[in-house]
């Protein structure tokens, strides 16, 4: 073998080697580092924002990421046991929500929404989890169930379908047209705290989040259902020879998931106060990032992961790219939620708080 034969050899040897992809990771990541702080450097050096405005931008992204949070749990919950996306989960979100928007026009019609604002409130979270919760339970019994035994690709097909089902269905029965959902008095005006305002519908939003999570959370590690529902995210067969009942576990998986979605709804009108027949579809694929982001399949990671994106989505478009020129950075919100989703993909597939994929196969 000649000199140059050796060269060569040795050439393509070390290109073999040589870890191509972590470097361009590394470049990436200093790329998007550097842009990141010279957006930041040159909004803040503007000084066309006052505190008091960056302090509302960030509650607002805390309870706009309150509610992605409990969607994501919904996401996290079918995923921990069946280890597949339920992109249908946005339309068992709106379902609820569209539904008690029927139940809120007639307590208003009559007064009561006002008078009892409490109780009307109270009426119209378990109208809209009910719902919820029985469209995802259906979900699961009609969709879902006899694909258990198939590739994954095949439910996650379904559930596309599923959700393109959903969204013409409720257009049927309700209209195409967004209603306006009537407003609660006790929620309207700001709260002062700190020397800032807040409003109280995000008051609400994020208080009725955080008991959600936590009703959640203790549902998960301290009762008989919680226990079954991790035992058979572990392994099913043997959560089966064990004497758990598989299929009502799963079945209970789907309506905390969907009761969640409801209540969640609820919350979600308190800030945008309308619906539609397609309202689900950003909210449950903002709701899918926020539990990638946190990892998918920890209850945690999902309300961690909502709470960053809702933070990033508010705050984000006007720090990184006010100070350089861009004229309307709020209208790439979902540039920034995807972008998130990305890079989420590339650098931790496991997100936050999530296992490396390959532990969970």
């Amino acid at each position: 073998m000649t000199s140059v034969e050796t060269a060569a050899r040795s050439y393509r040897v070390l290109l073999e080697r040589l870890p191509v992809r972590r470097i361009i990771l590394v470049i990436l990541s200093l790329v998007i580092a550097y842009g990141v702080i010279a957006g930041t450097v040159a909004t803040l050096q503007t000084g066309r924002f006052t505190a008091e405005d960056w302090v509302d931008l960030f509650v607002a992204g805390v309870a706009r990421g309150s509610v992605y949070a409990i969607i994501a749990l919904g996401y996290t919950l079918v995923y921990g046991i069946l280890f597949i996306i339920n992109f249908a989960h946005g339309e068992v979100f709106m379902s609820g929500t569209f539904t008690a928007f029927f139940v809120a026009h007639a307590l208003a019609d009559q007064g009561l929404l006002n008078t009892y604002p409490v109780p009307a409130l109270i009426l119209l979270f378990v109208v809209s989890a009910l719902v919820s919760m029985s469209i995802a339970v259906i979900l699961e019994r009609v969709a879902y169930r006899p694909l258990r035994g198939a590739p994954r690709l095949v439910p996650l097909i379904t559930a596309i379908g599923a959700s393109l089902f959903l969204q013409y269905t409720f257009r049927g029965f309700y209209g195409a047209q967004a209603k306006a959902y009537p407003n609660i008095d006790i929620l309207q005006g700001n709260v002062p705290v700190a020397g800032f305002t807040i409003q109280r519908a995000q008051i609400l939003v994020v208080a009725g989040a955080i008991i959600l999570w936590l009703a959640l959370y203790l549902v998960i590690e301290r009762t008989r259902i919680g226990r079954a529902m991790r035992a058979v995210g572990e392994d099913r067969e043997i959560a089966a020879l064990m004497g758990i009942d598989v299929d009502r576990t799963i079945v209970s998986t789907f309506a905390i998931g969907g009761a969640l979605a409801g209540a969640a709804g609820i919350l979600f009108v308190q800030l945008f106060n309308s619906v539609f027949f397609f309202m689900g579809f950003f909210p449950g694929i903002k709701a899918f990032t926020a539990a990638v982001l946190g990892g998918i399949g920890s209850i945690t990671g999902a309300a961690l992961g909502g709470l960053v994106l809702g933070i990033l989505e508010a705050v984000g478009p006007i720090l990184f790219l006010t100070g350089i020129g861009v004229p309307s950075p709020n209208q790439l919100q979902p540039v920034v939620s995807f972008g998130i989703l990305v890079l989420v993909l590339i650098f931790r597939p496991g997100g936050i708080l999530g296992a490396p994929e390959e532990k969970r196969a």
